[in-house]
């Protein structure tokens, strides 16, 4: 049987000798990351401070932990940096009719240098909820008709790549230049169609689409008994997210001096950011691992994980060390900006602005 996978250009190939999901991938949140729970306590006993991490970051509200504002952060970004972001404009919903605001949007893109398609995202979410391709101006109306009055939601560029990695960044407060710690290439996941095969029977037939349909189902229910064309790339991803079916592999072999020496320079235009994961895109691999052609779709603060760990050859001793030493960086760095004179906020501060991002979340539109 020919081979019928497809892997987007610029990216390697996947290995499909190993297992198509380790064992612990998809586990639910209380069980992958109760042992990380039991460590924060332990740590918060030996720092004397259960929201010492909530400091790690002083720019961002809650070190980036939860519910801040993507473009407000984005926004503090030096020029030279700023030029490494992808361009993005921000709008918050009002009272005016939908079609009234996608126009005063289609203004700003306008102003931004931007143009459809676009990449839809909500200013305050995290896991790919809520992002979607933009392609008309008749979407971008369906797209604002999901958002409460008062949410505010951002238009970003389309890169012009689409090979993708999540990079994880650490700098101490008293260091000049900080480290790459992880590395993990973002694979969009696809189905090659045979003209004979439905979409279901395509995922059916692929060893990892099958274990994991859930994450397919609603996205594309209504062309589950479609017949995908003979050699066409059916795209089951849009938003690289693990917790949207997106495929992650260990990348740290890719990490170079070069590209640390490029991600510093541009971390170096965020004032006070010491803890985090950049979303980037960029053009081949080769270009990447020197510092080249590269963008960044965003920046994640005190929340953010090592991603490698979602390989599926990853074992999962290694990934509850990989975690437990991310927290205890965490921790350490926030005492040392304790130390400094930032003063570390109660923990109902981070449940408030948790019940907020959930509130939202539960009104915007299906993600891509």
């Amino acid at each position: 049987m020919p081979d019928r996978s497809y892997v987007t250009p610029g990216m390697p190939p996947l290995d499909s000798s190993a297992q198509a999901v380790s064992f612990f991938e998809f586990w639910p949140a209380w069980l992958m990351y109760g042992p990380v729970v039991l460590q924060w306590l332990a740590l918060s006993l030996y720092y004397r401070s259960l929201s010492l991490p909530l400091i790690a970051n002083p720019n961002m509200p809650s070190a980036g932990m939860v519910g801040f504002s993507k473009s407000d952060f984005l926004a503090q970004a030096q020029a030279n940096s700023q030029s490494w972001i992808l361009p993005w404009v921000r709008h918050t919903m009002s009272q005016e009719s939908v079609v009234s605001q996608g126009d005063q949007l289609a203004s700003k893109m306008i102003d931004a240098g931007l143009s459809f398609p676009i990449v839809g995202k909500p200013d305050m979410g995290c896991r790919g909820v809520g992002v979607r391709l933009i392609g008309t101006q008749a979407e971008l109306y369906d797209y604002l008709s999901h958002y409460l009055v008062g949410s505010t939601l951002m238009l970003q560029q389309l890169a012009d790549w689409e090979p993708e990695a999540g990079v994880f960044y650490v700098r101490h407060p008293d260091e000049e230049k900080g480290r790459i710690v992880s590395m993990a290439l973002k694979y969009s996941p696809y189905v090659v169609g045979d003209g004979v095969s439905t979409l279901r029977q395509l995922l059916l037939a692929d060893s990892r689409a099958r274990q994991i349909m859930h994450l397919y189902a609603a996205r594309h229910q209504d062309r589950f008994e479609q017949v995908i064309a003979e050699d066409e790339p059916f795209r089951l991803v849009f938003a690289a997210s693990h917790s949207c079916g997106a495929v992650f592999r260990d990348g740290r072999q890719y990490i170079t001096d070069a590209l640390t020496d490029r991600i510093n320079e541009i971390m170096s235009g965020f004032p006070e950011f010491y803890y985090g994961r950049l979303d980037i895109k960029f053009k081949t691999l080769e270009q990447m691992m020197r510092g080249d052609e590269l963008a960044i779709i965003e920046v994640n603060g005190a929340s953010s994980e090592s991603l490698h760990i979602w390989d599926n050859q990853a074992r999962l001793r290694e990934a509850w060390s990989v975690l437990f030493s991310q927290y205890n960086t965490l921790f350490k760095i926030g005492a040392m900006n304790k130390k400094r004179g930032y003063r570390p906020p109660g923990l109902m501060s981070l449940w408030k602005a948790w019940r907020t991002e959930q509130a939202l979340s539960s009104h915007y539109p299906a993600t891509d």
